[in-house]
């Protein structure tokens, strides 16, 4: 862990960590089928491994593994949704992690929505929310 990433608490790690894999699931999510899943799921862990090396340790931290939102499909995106905000709020102790994170996660999005044969409605429709979220 860099000393840039030490400014950051395990339990706001794991909220940074939290929101990304919840974005990168709703997107997915959004483009129903199991190997659009797969294969979405593979996207995004390529393009969250390929996040600058500060990003990544914020999203290794504490060592835990990421918790996936659980319930309805709404309150798995409420849950997403404002863990995405809470995570711009974490980040305001530095404004570069700040971007690094939205530019990221946005990444991540396209990414699994272009992972199997192109973006659809909903998916654009995700992205949009998970932007706002991000104050994008």
């Amino acid at each position: 862990m860099t000393d840039k990433t030490m400014r950051y608490t395990d339990q706001e790690r794991d909220t940074l960590r939290n929101s990304a894999m919840g974005a990168m699931m709703l997107v997915s999510k959004s483009d129903p089928g199991i190997m659009s899943t797969i294969k979405e799921m593979f996207a995004g862990s390529k393009a969250l491994r390929s996040a600058s090396p500060e990003m990544q340790d914020i999203f290794k931290g504490g060592g835990s593994m990421p918790k996936m939102p659980k319930g309805s499909q709404a309150d798995m995106e409420n849950n997403v949704m404002s863990m995405l905000q809470q995570s711009m709020q974490i980040l305001q102790k530095n404004p570069q992690d700040q971007q690094n994170f939205r530019s990221t996660i946005m990444n991540v999005c396209d990414q699994v929505a272009k992972a199997q044969g192109g973006v659809s409605e909903n998916e654009t429709a995700m992205i949009n929310k998970i932007r706002s979220a991000l104050g994008g």
